[in-house]
């Protein structure tokens, strides 16, 4: 008889895998927002990282369509200095900066 192979288990296929989960959903669709505004910065700086990057779908449970809005709001506020584009340099964490002159 041959031996037979084992198929390795996908990650999706596992039961209780950490994807499983079901997804949130959107804080525009739970809230029934039908537009995101640029000047509300609270709701905002959710979804732009500690460095000033904007956080993806995956990240902040945002629908397709409220994601690009959310993008399109966090630039929109960037240009009329409502949101820093980076974050301030003494903000950041005390991992070593890369790049820092200091040591040269």
């Amino acid at each position: 008889m041959a031996k037979q192979r084992r198929r390795p288990v996908r990650r999706r296929d596992r039961k209780g895998a950490i994807g499983s989960a079901r997804r949130r959903p959107c804080p525009y669709c739970r809230e029934k927002i039908d537009q995101v505004d640029y000047k509300d910065l609270s709701m905002l700086r959710r979804f732009v990282s500690e460095r000033g990057k904007i956080r993806s779908r995956r990240i902040t449970g945002a629908c397709r369509r409220h994601q690009s809005q959310i993008a399109r709001a966090v630039k929109r506020a960037r240009e009329l200095a409502l949101l820093p584009y980076v974050a301030e340099p003494g903000e950041r964490g005390e991992r070593g900066e890369r790049g820092s002159r200091s040591e040269r």
